[in-house]
Order: structure tokens, then C-alpha cells, then sequence
């Protein structure tokens, strides 16, 4: 059995968004978001690099956006969940 390259790197996306929706359950509190978030302060530095590539990619501002990046990051967060959830259906 081949496996399709494409297959292979959506597999991987779904790994590293799951790991990054982990890291996030692990050091940050629900209740704290109210106030703004100090991700990369939340963020252990060994789970940062796999966090920040999957949260600032789905992050990413498009032309004219005027979130901030907090505010970016706090959307993407919603986004994660719901790949994660998508991707166990």
C-alpha cells in the first residue's frame, strides 16, 4: 500500500494541530482569557516552537485585519478546536 503525499501532510497537520490544542489545555486557563493571554509567557519553551507554528499560521492577518495579535492568536484558538474535533468525526 502507497500512501499519497498529500494524505501524509494533512496526517501531520492534524498531529501538530492536536499537540498544539494540548499544550494550550495544559498551561492556560479558561477563566484567565478575559484579561488577555501572554502565550508565549504561558508556553513552555520546549511546546512553543509547535504552538506558535500552528496558532500564528492560523493567525495570520489578512489585508485590512486590525486585530491584534493576541486577539488573532484568541480567534485561532477556535479554529484549532474546531479542526481537532473535524478531523475526529
Amino acid at each position: 500500500m502507497t500512501r499519497e503525499p498529500a494524505a501524509l501532510a494533512m496526517r501531520i497537520g492534524v498531529v501538530a494541530a492536536e499537540a498544539a490544542l494540548a499544550t494550550f489545555a495544559r498551561n492556560l486557563d479558561l477563566d484567565d482569557l478575559d484579561g488577555g493571554v501572554d502565550f508565549e509567557g504561558a508556553i513552555g519553551p520546549a511546546e512553543w516552537p509547535l504552538f506558535s507554528l500552528v496558532i500564528d499560521t492560523l493567525a495570520e492577518a489578512g489585508p485590512g485585519d486590525g486585530r491584534t495579535l493576541d486577539e488573532r492568536r484568541a480567534d485561532a484558538l477556535n479554529d484549532l478546536a474546531r479542526i481537532c474535533m473535524a478531523a475526529r468525526v
